[in-house]
C-alpha cells in the first residue's frame, strides 16, 4: 500500500477508536492513540498523567491568539501541544499510520497523502456505549457524553482555526449506526482508492 496517513476525530462513544483500531490492523499499519502521549512525555519530561490532564483543561481564546499576544513563553498546555504536534508529523512522516484524535487532522492538514475522517453516531447509541463498553459509572450518562464533546470541541477549536466536528474540516464523515465493519470498510474503500 502507498503512504498514506489516516487521521480519526470522533464524538464520545462513537466507537471512533474501535474503528480506528481496526482499520490499523486490517490495513497492517501503525495505531496511534494512547502511545502520543508516552511519545510526548519522552520529548517534554512532562509525566503522561499531566499530559492527559493538560488536553482537558478548558482553554480561553485561541493558541494563535494567546501565541501572537504573549510576549513570555507558551503556556504549558501550549507547549504540551506543540510537543505533540511534533510527534504527530514525524510519525505521519516516518510511516503509513491511523491518529485518533489530538487535532491530527489540524496538525496534517498540508499533508497531501492524509485522509481525514470524523466519526459520529446517534446519542442513544453513544450513551449505550459509554455504559455498556466503556463502564461509565455516571448518573446522568447523556449528560456526562454530551460534556466530553464539549471538551473535544473546545481543545480542537482553541488549537485548531476550524470548528471540531464540522463537515468541511474533513474529507470523510460516517455516522457509526453503520455498523463498526462497515465504517472501517467505507474508510478502507476510501484510503485504498483514493488519489494521492
Amino acid at each position: 500500500m502507498k503512504h498514506i496517513v489516516i487521521t480519526i476525530g470522533r464524538e464520545y462513544g462513537s466507537g471512533g477508536r474501535l474503528i480506528a483500531k481496526q482499520l490499523a490492523e486490517e490495513l497492517g499499519i501503525h495505531f496511534y492513540d494512547k502511545q502520543l502521549i508516552s511519545d510526548v512525555a519522552k520529548k517534554t519530561g512532562f509525566s503522561e498523567q499531566f499530559i492527559r490532564n493538560s488536553e482537558h483543561q478548558r482553554p480561553t481564546n485561541s493558541f494563535i491568539y494567546d501565541l501572537y499576544t504573549s510576549m513570555k513563553s507558551p503556556s504549558v498546555p501550549d507547549q504540551v501541544f506543540i510537543a505533540q504536534a511534533k510527534v504527530i508529523k514525524e510519525a505521519a512522516q516516518r510511516e503509513s499510520c491511523v491518529i485518533v484524535g489530538r487535532c491530527a487532522d489540524y496538525i496534517l492538514r498540508d499533508m497531501p497523502n492524509c485522509l481525514k475522517v470524523f466519526i459520529n453516531a446517534p446519542l442513544d447509541q453513544r450513551v449505550r456505549r459509554a455504559r455498556e463498553e466503556y463502564g461509565v459509572q455516571e448518573a446522568n450518562l447523556e449528560s456526562f457524553v454530551l460534556r466530553q464533546d464539549k471538551a473535544r470541541a473546545s481543545y480542537y477549536n482553541y488549537f485548531a482555526t476550524g470548528h471540531w466536528g464540522q463537515s468541511r474540516e474533513y474529507d470523510l464523515c460516517i455516522n457509526s449506526r453503520i455498523g463498526i465493519d462497515n465504517a472501517v470498510a467505507v474508510i478502507r474503500a476510501a484510503a485504498e482508492g483514493s488519489d494521492f
